[in-house]
């Protein structure tokens, strides 16, 4: 039975560690830790060089996602944001096959055309997640905007942050059923409220998983999912395997139970 992809979102290991280790730098810890692919991180980037990293990322066997802070939509702009066509170029040169962005500002005023020719002249995937933002992470303009896509039949799917749907005090659960098919890309991660009242990204507990394999039955078998939780401690091989391990198990005995 082929294990669903996994991929590591390298903020997993801490902006400072990451900064400072250089990106380049986690491509063998995790293809030791079995993941299948890499998510780069644009707002960590310091002096890496795509092609020397799209190289070492191949040699290791491991595919790369590129994942800018960029918003799609602009507030008070129809056409699709000006940094996209470089962005995709930027992605490709990573050796990525996604770029992961914000949704931004989506209105019905929108240009879905133009979005459209934009991405007929890159070979990279776009990926739209729901991030922490009101405007760009909520449900209901995400319905709005894979309606339009599906109408249009862009070749877009949705990264969906299971955490982040708590900035907006919405239901994964009610998030996953009426969004799970448009879902390619899946963030997992716990989140907490600390004494001061801020939502922080914890590791998963156990009912946390058993919360993701739920949201992951509305959404495609063997759908790519990614650990962007924290990913701290001295072996960062093993730690990171454990969390692997667990992450391609997800939906997993949805399909023993199919065979058996």
């Amino acid at each position: 039975m082929n294990k669903p992809p996994v991929s590591i979102s390298l903020s997993s290991y801490g902006a400072d560690l990451v900064r400072q280790r250089g990106q380049g730098s986690f491509i063998e810890v995790l293809a030791a830790a079995g993941a299948t692919r890499i998510e780069w991180r644009e707002e960590l980037l310091t002096h890496e060089d795509p092609r020397q990293l799209a190289e070492d990322t191949q040699s290791q066997g491991l595919e790369s996602i590129y994942s800018s802070p960029m918003e799609l939509w602009l507030a008070g702009q129809s056409k699709p944001n000006p940094d996209l066509r470089a962005t995709l170029e930027r992605a490709q040169a990573f050796g990525a096959k996604w770029l992961k962005v914000s949704l931004g500002y989506f209105t019905d005023n929108n240009d879905l055309q133009a979005l459209n020719r934009v991405l007929a002249q890159s070979p990279v995937q776009l990926l739209v997640e729901n991030d922490q933002t009101l405007h760009g992470g909520r449900i209901e303009p995400f319905q709005r905007f894979f309606g339009e896509v599906e109408q249009h039949n862009l070749p877009i799917k949705m990264t969906f942050d299971i955490g982040n749907w708590h900035w907006q005090d919405q239901s994964a659960a009610s998030a996953a059923r009426l969004l799970g098919r448009h879902v390619g890309y899946v963030h997992c991660k716990a989140v907490t409220r600390r004494a001061d009242g801020k939502l922080v990204a914890i590791p998963p507990t156990v009912s946390d998983v058993h919360l993701w394999e739920q949201l992951l039955r509305h959404m495609a078998q063997g759908v790519m999912r990614a650990a962007e939780y924290p990913l701290q401690g001295d072996d960062l091989i093993q730690l990171t395997t454990e969390h692997v391990a667990t992450l391609a198990h997800l939906g997993q005995s949805r399909l023993e139970s199919a065979h058996a």
